[in-house]
């Protein structure tokens, strides 16, 4: 393949060894270039940083998805500090083999992208109707709504610093939710998705096992509680003004988008 292309930069956890060879094998038989991240783990959230960081999103947030958002925070600060375009992957995300070929035009042909996500999560997406060619395999859709998934995406250092700036001055969240919620990102969706987790192969009808077991929200866990009633109530606030921005996007966009699930092609996984 051509040396223009996107390198992967991969977040990692340190105890997750057996993720990373799984990644590390992935990249090159692709031949993507790769960098692995260090992932925030739940060890280096002491109580009272934790209590600081989970309580100004739609719920409480769980340590590890704390966690996780620092994690990517830490991947959209790599991406403005380095100048270039990286894409960014959670270590169980799968990529079709066609991947490639996707991000030799993505390094080439960038136009005012900020990100490009890769990965569909069996959730519909609002996506505009204009499809424009990406390769011989994929087309780009404008991305005005997503709802779930932050496995594989492009992200250009024009979409590192919008990040970046967001979090300067809002609370973390969902990283997936987050990122989808930043409505100023010129965001695109791969059609066909070119990702998926795992532990999406099932619903995707691959015959792939998914061995890892969620660092995120293990079997068991429950939703951590709101220390007061007064972070109930922000909460109940939060999750009625995110409910209405979402319909107001799709006043908005009206008759030039529509929403859909996006698939994979079967064949290019397998």
């Amino acid at each position: 393949m051509s040396t223009t292309t996107i390198p992967a930069l991969v977040i990692n956890l340190a105890r997750s060894a057996d993720r990373l060879a799984f990644q590390q094998a992935q990249l090159e038989a692709l031949g993507i270039p790769m960098q692995r991240m260090a992932a925030t783990s739940t060890e280096e959230l002491d109580e009272k940083r934790y209590e600081s960081l989970a309580n100004g999103w739609e719920r409480k947030l769980r340590p590890a998805e704390v966690a996780c958002f620092l994690s990517h925070q830490a991947a959209w600060q790599h991406v403005a500090d380095t100048g270039q375009a990286w894409l960014i992957l959670e270590d169980d995300a799968l990529l079709s083999r066609e991947v490639p070929g996707l991000l030799e035009h993505l390094a080439t042909h960038p136009g005012q992208a900020d990100l490009v996500t890769l990965e569909t999560r069996s959730r519909k997406k609002l996506i505009g109707k204009q499809a424009y060619p990406a390769g011989s395999r994929f087309s780009l859709h404008r991305l005005y709504q997503d709802r779930t998934g932050a496995a594989a995406y492009v992200l250009y250092p024009s979409g590192a610093r919008k990040l970046l700036q967001k979090a300067q001055t809002h609370a973390p969240g969902l990283a997936d939710a987050f990122i989808s919620s930043h409505y100023a990102l010129n965001a695109w969706q791969v059609v066909p998705a070119a990702a998926i987790q795992l532990d999406q192969c099932e619903n995707y009808g691959l015959p792939l096992a998914n061995p890892f077991v969620s660092a995120i929200t293990p079997a068991g866990s429950k939703r951590p509680e709101a220390l007061a009633l007064s972070r109930k109530i922000g909460f109940k606030i939060r999750r009625i003004v995110s409910q209405a921005r979402m319909a107001w996007r799709h006043l908005l966009v009206g008759a030039g988008a529509d929403r859909i699930d996006v698939t994979i092609r079967e064949e290019d996984f397998l």
